[in-house]
């Protein structure tokens, strides 16, 4: 179904030094981005897979870049385009620390860390003359789930955004409920494995690029 065509997937957190020993992350296990590289390998794709530090298998047929930080992650996205699709599963940090050279020691005063904002990898690519024919973007919501990803859906001028609720065991667990919102309209999913998430968004997608 996705013979000659290239997809690029990110999935998995980013780690924002603060010091050579801490960082800022969010809690992204990058299940369900690896489990969709794998559907779209099955289905015949050229699948790019930039991840952040996970410790999930590689799936099989999919070209694997590994990074730690958002800055990273967002090089090896731009490097690896052009590309027929894009499925941005990573929970990238919003900010990165101004990092110290050695390790922060305790003391009398609490640190201070200044955070600097860091690239929207999501909004960039919509942006760039080198946009996927189909950019899809994920949203990870505690509330109003439809509504925040509406609005994530425009603001960031994608074609759909795969939402779901996170307020549960959803990062790191083995299930997900997803919505995925395009301008169409909203199609909910009952809760389901992610591997079968993702086979069912694999079709999906090879649907759309064979239109």
């Amino acid at each position: 179904m996705l013979q000659g065509k290239h997809i690029l997937v990110t999935a998995g957190p980013t780690h924002e030094p603060i010091d050579p020993v801490r960082y800022l992350a969010n809690r992204s296990s990058g299940k369900q981005g690896f489990a969709i590289a794998g559907a779209l390998a099955a289905l015949g794709a050229r699948v790019t897979l930039v991840a952040g530090p996970v410790t999930l298998p590689t799936p099989a047929g999919v070209d694997r870049i590994d990074v730690e930080t958002a800055l990273q992650m967002a090089a090896a996205v731009e490097a690896t385009l052009p590309v027929d699709a894009a499925v941005m599963v990573a929970a990238v940090a919003d900010w990165r620390v101004e990092g110290a050279a050695q390790k922060i020691k305790k003391g009398a005063d609490t640190p201070v860390l200044r955070l600097v904002e860091n690239p929207d990898i999501l909004a960039t690519l919509a942006r760039s003359p080198k946009r996927p024919r189909l950019l899809i973007g994920f949203a990870a919501e505690t509330e109003q789930v439809i509504a925040h990803a509406t609005a994530k859906r425009q603001r960031k001028n994608v074609d759909w955004i795969v939402a779901n609720d996170v307020s549960g065991d959803v990062m790191g667990g083995s299930a997900n409920t997803v919505h995925v919102i395009t301008e169409a309209g909203t199609e909910s999913w009952d809760r389901m494995p992610k591997d079968a998430v993702a086979d069912r968004l694999a079709v999906l997608i090879a649907t759309a690029l064979a239109d």
